[in-house]
């Protein structure tokens, strides 16, 4: 049964999740059975986003077992879609593997999702991963301030739906040279005729807030598509509100010294603030904007995915939940 996610303290009780399944972080790891470490250090310095903390033995006791089973569904669809090609005699159009993640800001799931491509892409079964984020597919700035939504940025009512729902559309069609918009944070706002072109890969990552969301259908019966429908596999990253809210106010104080330095920058006027000013505004951003986006929209679809990371200190992964098949 999905959970409204609105009371404080019995929310964070996954252990009633009676579809799933619940994995120490130990029992897990062990399920990395001999799957080869592939990435390195320099890896991890590539795909580690602003004060998410990531390690080697991370990946070993995590994310290695996940890419393990993200594989062995690859390889399930890449067989049903085999079969069906025959039973249609060879026609049908090659269409990617479509894993969706969700969870909150500052839950990392940029950088999980940069680890999950790099790490997917190193079995040789499908070697072409792709990422795509849905904050390109947010409506401009322009367009939410005309609609008086910009204190509402990142709550699903700020996304362009029909356009993300066409995207995933034609890929899931098997359509060559998909273009997904673009978003700059620096600037914080959609790039203007920048895009991602999705050619057909074998995978391809959906990372976002709110790709779990879904709505009331309507009553004459009509088919609503929601994001997830699109979905082969999905992933939400889970992590007690305390931390969440940690982990924000440090990325901003990060961020105040580093990217609002940037005359670009949307907020610029932030590198000014004193430590104790930054604390107050980023508290206050993080209880007025992102915490009701997390405990309206985010958190309630928790129990929609099909595994549930569970992060304590440090970004480390503490829990799995797995959904029985």
């Amino acid at each position: 049964m999905p959970m409204t996610g609105t009371q404080k303290g019995s929310s964070d009780d996954l252990s009633s999740l009676s579809p799933f399944r619940r994995f120490s972080r130990a029992q897990w790891a062990a399920l990395r059975a001999d799957t080869p470490l592939t990435l390195t250090e320099k890896d991890l310095e590539e795909v580690r986003g602003l004060a998410v903390e990531i390690d080697l033995t991370e990946v070993e006791e995590i994310y290695l077992p996940l890419s393990r089973l993200l594989n062995l569904h690859v390889a399930a669809m890449q067989r049903l879609f085999q079969a069906r090609r025959r039973f249609l005699g060879g026609n049908g159009r090659k269409v990617p593997f479509i894993i969706g993640m969700a969870g909150s800001v500052a839950a990392g799931k940029s950088t999980t999702a940069r680890l999950l491509q790099r790490l997917l892409a190193r079995w040789d079964d499908h070697p072409r991963v792709d990422l795509v984020p849905t904050d390109g597919f947010l409506l401009p700035n322009a367009e939410l301030r005309r609609r008086g939504l910009m204190g509402r940025k990142g709550f699903p009512e700020s996304y362009d739906l029909p356009r993300l729902l066409r995207f995933l559309a034609d890929v899931r069609a098997g359509r060559r040279h998909v273009r997904a918009p673009v978003y700059d944070h620096l600037t914080y706002d959609v790039v203007p005729d920048a895009y991602i072109e999705i050619d057909q890969p074998d995978i391809l990552i959906i990372e976002g807030l709110n790709v779990l969301q879904t709505g009331r259908p309507p009553r004459d019966g009509r088919a609503v598509p929601f994001v997830s429908d699109f979905f082969d596999f999905s992933l939400y990253l889970d992590a007690p509100e305390e931390l969440l809210r940690e982990w924000y106010v440090q990325r901003f104080h990060l961020l105040r010294r580093t990217a609002f330095t940037d005359p670009r920058s949307y907020f610029h006027r932030y590198a000014r603030l004193t430590a104790e000013q930054a604390e107050s505004v980023a508290t206050q951003l993080w209880e007025t904007i992102n915490l009701v986006n997390l405990r309206e929209n985010i958190k309630p679809t928790r129990a929609r995915a099909d595994i549930i990371l569970r992060k304590g200190e440090n970004h480390r992964i503490r829990e799995v939940f797995l959904r029985n098949i």
